[in-house]
């Protein structure tokens, strides 16, 4: 989860920071229910889910093979393929090597006393960012100052998270274009397929038009205002400019169209407008207004999401506004998505009765279609009804496991994942901030498997639901339910080898058809490669 990286305040918490292992003795999740708590309904029937392949019987081997092995775990999760990253936040996801480095070239001064990112010039107390690229123990305060990197024990993984974004956040906005060059070719090259980010479009403006028109109640006249005179359009158009000038210095960084082309260039890429959900209800409203006008104007915005964190005070107050907010937006604009964090909060960092509705509202008041984090779970009032209306709607939940591990101390048993699973809840893998987390796609999927015993074909059906329950328009590939049914080639396809090479020409008209359907075949295409791979191995 991320911050508005250019307006941040300390949370006011209802308790004195906790930190991370005092986090896991408070939270009662999934793992330590008792018996009766666990559902009954696992997440598919053994005769739903089709027989494996030889190759994912092969790959199922040699991963049950190496289970011991660091070095060849680690080769196995990097050559994975590992369908798309779905929550993402620009800014956090960037390395803090290169946000240093961005921060030199652009003369930028680093204050001693917080390690924060300022304008020059640099006088007493500041020193050039440039410094941190020849001073080794500067480089390494600067380093633990903007990420998690040797995080302490005992103190609050929460707050020291979500300060970062302070800290390094004059750095960030400057560079949308060239941000997004390092983090797309990191994906790519992670064996992704698909990248959906958050950035804050039209920030500054967006800001003022609010300030301008005032709060107003009634939903329908405050939309109204911002409409008059062309105002929310001309916001609209600025984010689309914004994104032209993002998208030309994407592409100078990346070098595309060049021999020497990064492997992002061709990662499809499409953004998520944030919302800053600690800010006044105005300016939350204008937020959310532009993001949807924006996700149906402009192909390459999909959907809104609320950031910032969930248990300030100010979040918790308009919580249940916001997702009314949602829900009138939702009639306007029926064509964007809405993907929402929610249920980002443990027992102790809120009040009891915080824990009891979150994602609740996010599902069946603001039309969430995703969920983000939604750790929770098991608080919200009529929680197992609440897993069933998420299955019967495949409303999928994006689990970074880093980052609920940082913040929140929620980790291995007491994390709802085998929960939502076994509910039949989609589930996606993510990264949420890996720069900030020091931590790539790779890691969560081998912290997966690892922690939850899942075998090949359960990596493989994550990797194929992160592609399923991505915003890209189109049709599946996949028939049905795939979560409850398993992942079944749809008509077109369904006498076709996924990924072949030559697909029918049945199949062949979907896939020019569907942008969602390709980076499908894309992936099942990898998968096949990665199988002969092992298979090849194997027989050697």
């Amino acid at each position: 989860m991320s911050v508005n990286h250019r307006s941040v305040r300390r949370p006011r918490g209802l308790l004195a920071p906790i930190g991370l292992g005092a986090l896991a003795v408070l939270s009662l999740l999934p793992g330590s229910l008792p018996a009766a708590a666990q559902p009954v309904a696992a997440t598919r029937s053994p005769a739903a889910a089709p027989l494996p392949t030889r190759g994912e019987s092969l790959a199922s081997a040699r991963l049950a093979a190496i289970r011991h092995d660091p070095a060849a775990l680690k080769a196995f999760f990097t050559a994975l393929p590992k369908g798309g990253d779905l929550h993402n936040h620009l800014s956090g996801a960037v390395s803090t090597e290169y946000l240093i480095s961005l921060a030199a070239d652009d003369g930028l001064c680093i204050d001693e006393a917080t390690l924060t990112a300022v304008v020059p010039p640099c006088g007493p107390g500041r020193r050039p960012a440039s410094d941190a690229l020849t001073d080794a123990a500067f480089r390494r305060a600067v380093l633990e100052a903007w990420s998690m990197q040797d995080f302490p024990p005992g103190q609050s993984g929460h707050d020291h998270f979500f300060d970062t974004f302070g800290k390094f956040g004059e750095v960030t906005w400057r560079h949308r274009g060239k941000l997004l060059a390092e983090v797309a070719d990191t994906v790519a090259r992670q064996n992704q397929f698909y990248l959906e980010t958050m950035v804050t479009p039209a920030s500054d403006d967006a800001k003022k038009l609010a300030d301008e028109v005032g709060w107003d109640p009634d939903l329908a006249k405050l939309h109204g205002k911002l409409l008059a005179g062309g105002r929310l359009d001309q916001l609209v158009a600025e984010a689309s400019r914004e994104t032209d000038e993002s998208d030309a210095e994407f592409r100078t960084a990346a070098q595309c169209g060049r021999p020497r082309a990064e492997a992002g260039c061709r990662l499809p890429v499409r953004w998520i407008s944030q919302v800053s959900r600690g800010s006044s209800p105005v300016r939350v409203f204008t937020q959310m207004a532009l993001g949807l006008r924006l996700a149906e104007r402009d192909k390459r915005f999909v959907a809104v999401n609320l950031v910032q964190p969930e248990d300030w005070d100010s979040s918790l107050q308009n919580y249940s506004l916001q997702m009314r907010m949602l829900d009138y937006l939702h009639r306007v604009y029926p064509k964007a998505h809405i993907t929402l964090h929610a249920g980002e909060l443990v027992p102790g960092l809120v009040k009891p009765e915080d824990l009891t509705f979150h994602i609740n509202e996010a599902v069946n008041v603001a039309h969430a279609e995703r969920i983000g984090h939604g750790v929770d779970l098991v608080h919200e009032d009529n929680w197992r009804q609440l897993a069933r209306t998420m299955a019967a709607r495949q409303i999928a939940v994006e689990v970074p496991f880093s980052s609920n591990a940082q913040i929140l101390g929620v980790k291995g048993a007491d994390h709802p994942f085998t929960t939502y699973r076994s509910y039949g809840v989609p589930v996606v893998l993510a990264t949420d901030d890996p720069g900030v987390s020091r931590i790539d796609i790779s890691h969560e999927y081998q912290y997966a498997a690892t922690t939850y015993h899942l075998g090949y074909r359960d990596l493989k059906d994550l990797a194929r639901a992160s592609l399923e329950y991505a915003f890209l328009p189109g049709t599946s590939l996949w028939q049905g339910n795939p979560t409850r049914d398993g992942y079944r080639l749809a008509g077109p396809c369904r006498h076709d080898i996924p990924g072949a090479h030559n697909p029918r020409q049945q199949c062949r008209r979907l896939l020019d058809a569907s942008t969602k359907a390709r980076v499908q075949w894309r992936q099942e295409a990898a998968f096949a490669a990665f199988e002969r791979r092992i298979a090849t191995t194997t027989a050697g």
